[in-house]
């Protein structure tokens, strides 16, 4: 499968809407592409995200991820959460994903990022293993929380 990997824009959206919204469905949320169109939108309008986006030789999306600057007061250096990335089923086991945390590590370089974080469901053995062998490790030291508001 031939595709290449690309930072999205604002004209990207009737691509990425579908993917994102299937995103959102793999965790157990209702369609809702208008909701999806909205949200995506306002990230680009207000530069709160960069997404790549991966798309075959036709233009049709296959996947992309999602990455939201943070900053590290330890490090005192901007980190990347690699908040969403999602695959749609029929171009997986293409190295769609691989491809997607490779050029998200390389945008995340040049923007002089110190590391990337993410964070996937214990239960999500395949992106667990996709994660691996691109060669990120488990924080053995950390443990997450969440308040929900």
């Amino acid at each position: 499968m031939h595709f290449e990997v690309h930072q999205a824009s604002i004209f990207d959206l009737d691509t990425l809407v579908p993917l994102f919204d299937g995103y959102r469905q793999f965790y157990r949320q209702p369609s809702d592409p208008e909701r999806a169109r909205a949200f995506l939108a306002e990230r680009f309008a207000h530069h709160e995200s960069l997404i790549l986006l991966a798309c075959d030789e036709h233009g049709a999306g296959l996947g992309f991820t999602q990455l939201f600057p943070l900053f590290s007061s330890v490090r005192m250096a901007r980190i990347y959460l690699l908040n969403d990335l999602f695959v749609a089923p029929d171009a997986r086991k293409h190295g769609v994903g691989k491809a997607l945390l490779k050029a998200s590590a390389e945008h995340a370089r040049a923007l002089g990022a110190a590391r990337l974080w993410l964070q996937t469901e214990l239960g999500n053995i395949s992106a667990q293993a996709l994660y691996e062998s691109a060669g990120w490790q488990r924080d053995p030291d950390f443990c997450d929380y969440a308040l929900s508001l």
